[in-house]
């Protein structure tokens, strides 16, 4: 054993076996992520990062194992293991990490559900001959022989996970269901054998028998199971739709080959560059963009949207959508996990297994629960052998086990993590990714709204509509230059700027020394010439006068449009004016969203007189203009300041900061990669309709949450201490295991079906 740290010191102890745990030391250190992990001495080698909260198994050697499949608990999604068993803390089954489309991975269902059959065939049975009255002769041998495979063989997976949680110092639901049962079935089994032990009140005055409960451990059992095969099932039905999706991608693609020849490839051996022919009617292989064709893409599995959308060349197509009428050669361009379906179903299976803020105050009740329980049940038990009636002990008995079963905190641990999945999963199915839990949570609560312009109010594609050159340079020297040097830029502005000049058919030159300064403009040589392309603050900083055109600038901006200055060898040569339309459903977004009284504000790199008048033409309640991106961040936090909780929707890289920033970043999903990582939600349509969508679901999954843990505690709250017995003094009622072990049932059904009403939501 390896000298351990103190546990106080670092504050946590592996929950798989109980041991403190080490820091791994400098030489051969585990890393993970290119994080330093302390981990277990012991032989489950459980890993830590320096957040106690995630709790990793490394990935065992290939003999140790005959798959690489990854697991993690939908209850505790810190877990990680390379071992399909029950989570080391509640005990649930454990499911992969990662959904594929032939994911047929319900082994734990169809276990659970043959052991549930077979446990319902011996249990019922049982229950008649006990009901009957037990008045055959050696009726308990037959009891024991019905009862023994239920418990030993039905509800052998129930004490592997009583046992666990008992080694890893982590009650959960099962200490209480074995607890429960052991004690029924071997009180019942020493009541067989050995009759003599027990003193003449536990004896029937009638028969002179001592009292069993072996229907009660079975029908505790088979309940338990049945509670189970329900929830197995539910949560299956969580991931069919993102199983579905996968199903669509097509499993060969049709390659172009360099020769110009064509042949059916399996879709692993597509790279990044090959080129591909799609047929009218067929999936899109992979994300790429058209080279050759035109043609209408049916979206509708991405963006929700049942209008087929027009694809020309250059336009980029989404792997999965399906092809109309025309015939298309693609470029693929994100292959395997990097294409954007592959990236959905990340986003969501990740989403499903996070933690909302709301499970941090179940997990502080359920630490408490199951150990207050217990000591309910043990206080029940004194309680009836102390003032109970005769028999006492069997009173007791009865009542302290009911207390057990009925208190189940199945239902209290699914509340949570049930509504989260299947939330997640239907956002999915309208285009409105999660990233986590956290940001299901938070969006109900945003209050102020930050929107960029650029992509997000607007289309995103502008358009070049006004040209205007100071002599001695003419219009076409000035499209040249400013479409040379723009060349080398990815900003939307520089994009429109090239297609005006491939418009006109004028020629684009080299450009050397180019130089992109954010949120300003950019710089290079062309020609042998000094070009510097941008808006007021470059040409500001370059110390190049502009004034004399202002008022005609100012004109242009009026109208919507963005204007940016061309210097020539330190010298003003002209404007050019970019206009990025706005996009139909933005100005009904906005107004819903201020129905919901929530403040939308936009923040733009723009000059102030362009943006007022999209401000202006959107309907915005106010509008923040000449912003630079770490300026839209400082924004932000300024907000925050003032106990806003503050959402940011944006698509560009230079939002990405605010993106993280704010409570909830809410990303285009027409946008860069590094704005949609930043983001707690990606709107796959790239429209703020989505928002309010998003918004609403939001409300609902907390609804339903509260819902659900209401549930949960309602069943606990009346059902402990009717099973402890308060009813019998007056009315002479008393709650039976099996009884209690139903209600159990019922309050995890409750849940499921609670969580499982939000599918339908709209």
């Amino acid at each position: 054993m390896e000298q351990k740290i103190d546990s106080k010191k670092l504050g946590f102890i592996d929950p798989v076996c109980g041991m403190n745990v080490t820091p791994s030391s400098a030489e051969g250190s585990s890393i993970y992520n290119s994080q330093t992990f302390y981990f277990c001495s012991q032989s489950c080698k459980t890993e830590f990062d320096e957040d106690p909260n995630l709790i990793l198994n490394p990935k065992p050697k290939k003999k140790e194992t005959q798959e690489n499949v990854e697991y993690t608990c939908p209850m505790h999604p810190q877990i990680r293991t390379f071992k399909s068993e029950g989570c080391p803390i509640c005990g649930m089954a454990l499911e992969p990490v990662t959904i594929t489309a032939n994911d047929q991975n319900n082994s734990e269902y169809k276990m659970m559900l043959k052991r549930f059959w077979v446990s319902t065939l011996f249990s019922f049975p049982l229950l008649l001959l006990t009901m009957s009255g037990r008045h055959w002769a050696n009726l308990k041998w037959i009891e024991l022989a019905l009862a023994t495979p239920v418990v030993f063989w039905a509800g052998f997976p129930f004490y592997i996970r009583f046992i666990q949680s008992i080694k890893n110092l982590s009650l959960n639901m099962f200490t209480l269901i074995g607890l429960g049962v052991a004690v029924a079935y071997f009180y019942s089994l020493i009541a067989v054998f050995f009759p003599e032990l027990f003193p003449p009140l536990f004896q029937d005055s009638m028969t002179g028998e001592v009292g069993l409960y072996f229907e009660a451990a079975s029908v505790i059992v088979t309940l338990v199971l049945l509670g189970q095969v329900l929830e197995l099932k539910a949560r299956g039905e969580t991931s069919k739709a993102i199983q579905k999706l996968l199903g669509l991608v097509p499993k060969t693609a049709r390659l172009i080959e360099a020769n110009g020849s064509e042949k059916d490839v399996p879709l692993e051996s597509i790279v990044i560059g090959n080129q591909l022919r799609v047929k009218p009617g067929e999936k899109i292989p992979v994300d790429g963009i058209i080279i050759s064709g035109q043609s209408s893409i049916d979206e509708s599995m991405i963006t929700g949207e049942s209008i087929p959308t027009e694809k020309f060349v250059g336009n980029n197509v989404v792997g999965a959508t399906i092809n109309g009428t025309g015939s298309l050669v693609i470029e693929a361009k994100k292959v395997g996990k990097d294409t954007l379906l592959s990236q959905i179903v990340q986003m969501v299976a990740d989403a499903q297994r996070s933690r909302a803020p709301i499970q941090k105050m179940v997990d502080q009740v359920s630490t408490y629960f199951v150990p207050a329980i217990i000591c309910i049940s043990i206080l029940t038990l004194v309680a009836w052998i102390v003032f109970g009636p005769e028999p006492k002990l069997a009173h007791a008995l009865v009542s302290s086990i009911a207390v057990l079963i009925i208190a189940c905190p199945c239902a209290l641990g699914l509340a949570t993590p049930m509504s989260i999945m299947v939330a997640s999963g239907q956002g999915a199915s309208q285009g409105i990714l999660y990233k986590n839990a956290e940001a299901i949570e938070l969006m109900r609560k945003v209050d102020t709204l930050l929107v960029d312009k650029t992509g997000t109010l607007t289309v995103g594609k502008p358009k070049l509509v006004s040209i205007k050159a100071i002599e001695p340079f003419t219009e076409s020297e000035l499209l040249c230059f400013a479409g040379s040097i723009e060349q080398s830029s990815e900003h939307p502005l520089a994009t429109a700027i090239i297609h005006g000049a491939k418009e006109k058919n004028i020629s684009l030159l080299p450009i050397e020394n180019f130089l992109s300064i954010t949120g300003k403009g950019a710089t290079g040589l062309v020609a042998g010439k000094s070009i510097a392309i941008g808006n007021n603050a470059l040409m500001k900083d370059l110390t190049i006068e502009f004034k004399s055109i202002q008022s005609a600038v100012d004109e242009l901006r009026t109208r919507g449009q963005t204007v940016m200055y061309l210097a020539i060898n330190g010298k003003l040569a002209g404007y050019l004016g970019v206009m990025d339309p706005v996009k139909e459903t933005t100005i009904a977004a906005i107004k819903s969203l201020q129905a919901l009284q929530i403040k939308v504000i936009m923040v733009t790199g723009d000059n102030q007189i362009t943006a007022q008048a999209v401000g202006k033409i959107v309907g915005v309640d106010q509008v923040i203009s000449d912003v630079l991106p770490k300026q839209k961040a400082e924004i932000i936090k300024e907000l925050q300041s003032q106990g806003k909780i503050v959402a940011m929707a944006g698509d560009g890289i230079n939002d990405a900061p605010a993106l993280a920033q704010a409570q909830v970043g809410i990303a285009m999903g027409t946008g860069t990669d590094i704005a949609i990582h930043s983001a707690g939600v990606t709107l796959v349509k790239g429209d703020l309709t989505g928002i309010v969508k998003a918004r609403a679901l939001s409300v609902r999954t907390l609804k339903n949450i509260k819902q659900n843990l209401f549930f949960a505690f309602i069943y606990n709250a009346v059902g402990v201490p009717l099973a402890a017995g308060v009813l019998y003094p007056h009315f002479g009622l008393l709650l039976s295991p099996m009884i209690a072990a139903t209600a159990m049932s019922l309050s995890s059904v409750s849940v499921i079906g609670n969580a499982l009403r939000l599918r339908k939501a709209t």
